[in-house]
């Protein structure tokens, strides 16, 4: 898995190649101006059920966010529901759900969404019968997956034979597989699917390369479709609300991200929450790259 270079500053080379690639993403309406509180606590009140994105707000790679794990405890006091809808898509759910456990957090199997499940449900959708060459972590069975899936990583050859690629992971990823990927589907054009559309994910070392950042260079070298599915496109909004069991209307998504988490909660039709100090805007003035996306959120929680 890759960092991303620390120089120049992170925060701004990847605003900027989310805007370079914004019309890719969804559109949305928004608030004119955001209103500005110290906590999540305080940005939730006229909602009943609350989304909550994972990295930036819970925690940072594998240490919770200080004072995370309390806050969702006064939130389920005031009779809030919760659900996590992560793009993280290495691990299962149940994985998922045992990591939040680990660090502290009380979340059942019903209140988590992955990309993993949300792309999953649709492979069949997407090609029906294909056999999917998945690029995943190490250990990853993919047991989990209703469809024909085969290590791309393990299997010789299945880049180049697969009848269609799933993104799912980059922990074992760089450029030398990536350039090989590119010559396999510049060779043979075929399906696909990226599980996380994230170009970054904030860990204690840095900010790493997420299958986004991978998948919209294929779009932009190779000029071929991928179907993303997780924040900030529709079908993963749909799926929580699902899960949750609310209206979009009486939702609100909070994030650490301007494009995936306000934009694709906006788009989806939910308030929208920006936690400003643990994520990819942490020691950042955010109300710059508000103004400069014009994606504007409708509350700006300094911390969770």
């Amino acid at each position: 898995m890759d960092l991303l270079d620390p120089t120049p500053a992170p925060a701004e080379r990847v605003f900027r190649r989310y805007e370079e690639i914004r019309n890719r993403l969804p559109s949305a309406h928004f608030p004119d101006t955001a209103i500005e509180t110290l906590t999540l606590l305080e940005a939730v009140g006229d909602c009943d059920g609350i989304v909550l994105d994972a990295f930036g707000v819970l925690n940072v790679g594998d240490t919770p966010i200080d004072g995370a794990v309390a806050r969702m405890a006064q939130l389920r006091a005031l009779g809030k529901r919760l659900c996590v809808l992560t793009n993280s898509a290495s691990h299962t759910r149940a994985e998922a759900l045992a990591r939040y456990q680990r660090l502290g957090f009380d979340f059942t199997r019903d209140e988590v969404v992955s990309s993993r499940d949300v792309a999953a449900a649709r492979l069949e959708d997407v090609a029906p019968g294909a056999t999917w060459a998945a690029i995943a972590a190490p250990g990853d069975s993919m047991a989990d997956i209703p469809a024909r899936v085969v290590d791309a990583m393990k299997v010789a050859g299945s880049l180049e034979s697969a009848d269609a690629i799933l993104f799912l992971s980059t922990a074992q990823w760089n450029g030398a597989w990536q350039d090989r990927l590119l010559a396999a589907l510049e060779r043979h054009p075929r399906p696909v699917v990226v599980a996380n559309p994230d170009l970054v994910a904030p860990r204690e070392g840095g900010l790493s390369l997420e299958p986004g950042h991978y998948a919209h260079d294929l779009i932009d070298r190779l000029g071929l479709p991928v179907r993303f599915f997780g924040k900030p496109f529709g079908e993963a909004f749909a799926d929580v609300a699902l899960a949750i069991g609310m209206a979009p209307a009486r939702l609100i998504m909070v994030g650490d991200t301007l494009h995936t988490d306000v934009l694709g909660g906006a788009a989806a039709g939910m308030k929208t929450v920006l936690v400003a100090r643990h994520g990819l805007f942490a020691g950042h003035t955010v109300g710059d790259y508000i103004s400069r996306s014009g994606i504007v959120p409708n509350v700006i929680a300094a911390k969770t």
